[in-house]
């Protein structure tokens, strides 16, 4: 079992006793997602599995609020902002832009891109380095970019 499964599944038992509804909600949403991939794919997951799922809700939760602000309703916008908070945590440490950049040049220099035809190439080098460190639509301008000559 991954240490951050771990981690979660305490976190919940916590939630729980304290009678912290949000929290435990949040919790049990990412857990579920967990064991609905662990039974579709047949696997364990790993930690990295773990953060792409945290990552993709993170993503969801996003474009949630951003719906709920345009639809006036500040009170569910509050709540998936809340969630966002709660798995946030489980995230490991973002990237500074320097360290950023250097992952962006180091994969350039890796994939031996020579110009915006292998973009692709570059972020399939950066997509396992960076999955939840950064944000990986930034990266991805920033991969354009430099490819582009920039």
């Amino acid at each position: 079992m991954s240490a951050l499964k771990d981690r979660i599944t305490e976190d919940m038992k916590n939630a729980l006793r304290a009678k912290d509804t949000a929290r435990l909600g949040a919790i049990r949403l990412l857990l579920a997602a967990m064991k609905q991939r662990e039974v579709d794919e047949r696997i364990e997951l790993t930690d990295a599995d773990i953060v792409a799922i945290i990552d993709k809700m993170l993503k969801q939760r996003r474009d949630s609020i951003t719906q709920y602000e345009k639809g006036g309703r500040q009170d569910l916008a509050d709540a998936e902002k809340f969630e966002m908070t709660v798995l946030q945590a489980y995230m490991p440490a973002a990237l500074s832009q320097d360290e950023i950049a250097a992952a962006v040049a180091e994969a350039i220099a890796a994939a031996g891109a020579a110009g915006p035809q292998d973009m692709g190439k570059v972020m399939a080098v950066l997509k396992p380095k960076l999955a939840g460190k950064a944000d990986m639509s930034a990266v991805s301008q920033l991969v354009k970019g430099k490819l582009a000559g920039g």
